[in-house]
């Protein structure tokens, strides 16, 4: 299970990435560019958020078997996404600053 969460992790950053680059390199005003990142960000800052509350929900239904591992797993993909949700904050933050650069 901690490999799924791993990929779905690596999944996330991926397209973050992939999103970031895309409008990057888009032709745009630089304005309209840090509007589109500021809003692919905090989408998947959204969506990171729910992802791990689910997995956090899965895991209070879990099995008293299933529990020891299934907390291992929700521990290490809650901290990966804690880190990712921090790492999304502060590119937000700094796109906003760069708009009155």
């Amino acid at each position: 299970m901690s490999k799924n969460s791993d990929t779905l992790i690596a999944f996330i950053a991926g397209a973050v990435t992939g999103a970031i680059l895309g409008v990057l390199y888009a032709p745009d005003k630089g304005k309209n560019t840090r509007d589109k990142l500021s809003f692919q960000l905090e989408k998947y800052k959204d969506k990171l958020s729910e992802m791990l509350g689910e997995l956090i929900t899965e895991h209070e239904h879990a099995d008293t078997a299933a529990k020891a591992e299934s907390e291992k797993v929700v521990n290490e993909a809650k901290g990966k996404a804690d880190k990712l949700i921090h790492d999304v904050e502060l590119l937000i933050d700094q796109i906003r600053n760069a708009k009155h650069v």
